[in-house]
């Protein structure tokens, strides 16, 4: 089963990703392992990739789709991938078309989860981190015992400055920008459902399984 995992910054796309590659013995294929993996290995696309990314630049979308057609094209992906945070633009969306179809292969289902704006804003801007230990806190989900301090190491807790409402805004913004046009490129080709992230974990994971025809 090959499935395009689709949802803003804080819906839990990881999370749901991870059991449902599991459930069905698949990959989980992030664009961010991905890059990870080919510059650790050093290959010439990692080698590439990485002359923009130590620069902060976006890598372009030539170097990232060929990193994807080699991954699809590895034995674990025979059955199957769930294939998160890409594509990410229509152009994206077009090059995975013509990676699938000449590797005999097709997108059989598109789960967007779908979180309203104000929920992710606390969800993201919750976040704490500890200076020392880089344990991670929720002030909601996972605060600490103490407030503003590491239950690990007694370390400071702080916001990055990545977790800041404005910022966090800007994410969203963007994201939603440049999904709105992916959503409806794949309504029209038949493959997309939409799933309420805004319930506990296990509820999101069912309603996914029934989207895709399991039973989980």
């Amino acid at each position: 089963m090959n499935i395009v995992l689709m949802g803003p910054p804080g819906a839990g796309k990881g999370t749901q990703a991870e059991v449902m590659a599991r459930n069905l013995f698949v990959p989980h294929i992030s664009t961010g392992d991905i890059f990870r993996a080919n510059i650790k290995a050093g290959t010439e696309l990692g080698r590439l990739a990485n002359q923009y990314i130590s620069k902060g630049d976006l890598v372009p979308d030539e170097v990232t789709m060929a990193m994807i057609k080699d991954r699809l094209a590895e034995e674990d992906c025979a059955k199957g991938f769930i294939l998160d945070g890409l594509p990410r633009t229509i152009g994206q969306a077009d090059a995975l078309a013509e990676i699938l179809a000449e590797q005999g292969k097709k997108l059989d289902f598109v789960v967007n989860i779908d979180v309203p704006i104000e929920k992710l804003i606390e969800r993201l801007s919750g976040r704490r981190v500890c200076r020392n230990c880089s344990q991670t806190y929720h002030m909601v989900n996972n605060p600490p015992v103490e407030a503003g301090v590491c239950d690990e190491c007694g370390g400071e807790l702080y916001q990055r400055a990545d977790d800041s409402e404005e910022t966090i805004k800007n994410r969203l913004d963007v994201y939603l920008a440049q999904s709105a046009p992916l959503i409806e490129y794949y309504q029209d080709k038949g493959v997309l459902f939409s799933i309420n992230g805004d319930q506990a974990i296990n509820k999101v994971l069912t309603d996914v399984g029934r989207g895709l025809g399991q039973n989980w």
